[in-house]
């Protein structure tokens, strides 16, 4: 197994009120390739489930383990935070419904970004984000800004950012929240061929059940649980 976490719960606690429970105990699994879907209401916590799966943030129990080694175990993290940084950009990749490019930073240089953070390597980081780019039909817009992108080539660039370092694993929220449906459609189209093809694995947080129905394995989040769609 990818990815495995075992009775993960998290609440929230607003000044002068009780905790607000979000997860309940979510037992979640993901296999080398698979492609995963979780769908829900807005507030459900689909979000918070990313953060966590992604290290972003700490669960109040539970376990989380990668590739058997565990991350999180009796009420904390078992790496440093530098650890968990290189971990991350390593093994993980994000990508968001706002994506998060850098807005002085060419499609080049944003994709390049994390293998240069990585190794400090510039030429090779840029050749290699060129391939990347190129394989995505974004070869005419390597020295192109975000602003002058279309929304479906801005995901697509932050799609080729996440997976410049190899990751086993691409956590994506909401993906498609500011596409229209043929460029969601096409951003779907590609996840899915990437986890075939390359053995990534993407779990994918998204309000749209027809999309959903593309992956391996669909869940639906209701009251901090999970059930299958």
């Amino acid at each position: 197994m990818l990815l495995e976490a075992k009775n993960i719960s998290k609440s929230y606690t607003l000044p002068g009120q009780s905790p607000i429970p979000v997860l309940r105990g979510i037992d979640l699994s993901v296999r080398p390739g698979e492609m995963l879907t979780v769908i829900g209401a807005s507030g459900s916590g689909k979000t918070t489930l990313l953060n966590l799966l992604g290290t972003l943030d700490a669960p109040d129990q539970g376990e989380l383990l990668f590739e058997d080694a565990p991350l999180f175990r009796n009420g904390k993290f078992v790496l440093s935070q530098k650890e968990l940084a290189r971990f991350r950009n390593r093994k993980i990749g994000f990508v968001f419904q706002f994506h998060h490019l850098l807005s002085d930073f060419t499609a080049l240089e944003n994709v390049a970004l994390p293998e240069f953070i990585a190794t400090g390597r510039l030429p090779a980081a840029k050749k290699r984000a060129e391939a990347l780019l190129s394989e995505f039909g974004l070869q005419e817009r390597l020295e192109h800004l975000p602003s002058e992108l279309s929304g479906g080539e801005q995901q697509r660039v932050a799609i080729a950012r996440a997976l410049m370092n190899n990751p086993r694993l691409i956590l994506a929220d909401e993906p498609s929240g500011n596409l229209d449906s043929r460029n969601s459609r096409s951003l779907y189209e590609l996840m899915s061929k990437l986890s075939r093809e390359r053995q990534t694995s993407f779990v994918i947080v998204t309000h749209n059940e027809e999309y959903a129905a593309m992956a391996d394995k669909c869940l639906h989040m209701e009251d901090g649980l999970l059930r299958k769609c």
